[in-house]
């Protein structure tokens, strides 16, 4: 599926004014990580109303969709940290590039994920 220029064009317009990458549902997303850290964080949850602390795993992202890139990609989903868990234990990761695709919401959340070697 082609998606649309104007689409695309706000996309790039947003990424260019964050220091960090954000999914789009349905839409691929190629990364590459240099390096990785967790760290504990605090945020809002909605549902109980209140400031609760999480862990996150948070990827120094130098490339994405291509282009070079000085961001970073920050995962609190247990789903997602288990499916990159093989390229965390020895950082292998340097040696690929990563594209994402998120579905889905809320709770409900899926992601499609593809490791593709660099030559």
């Amino acid at each position: 599926m082609m998606i649309p220029r104007s689409v695309r064009i706000l996309q790039s317009i947003r990424c260019l004014l964050t220091n960090f990458v954000r999914l789009e549902p349905g839409v691929p997303t190629r990364m590459h990580w240099t390096d990785h850290y967790n760290i504990e964080r605090e945020i809002y949850d909605p549902e109980l109303g209140r400031a609760k602390t999480v862990r996150s795993l948070v990827m120094w992202v130098d490339e994405l969709n291509g282009e070079p890139a000085a961001r970073t990609f920050s995962i609190l989903s247990a789903k997602l940290k288990v499916m990159l868990e093989p390229w965390l234990r020895d950082k292998s990761y340097v040696n690929y590039d990563f594209i994402i695709t998120e579905s889905g919401s809320k709770y409900f959340k899926d992601w499609n994920l593809q490791a593709v070697l660099r030559p």
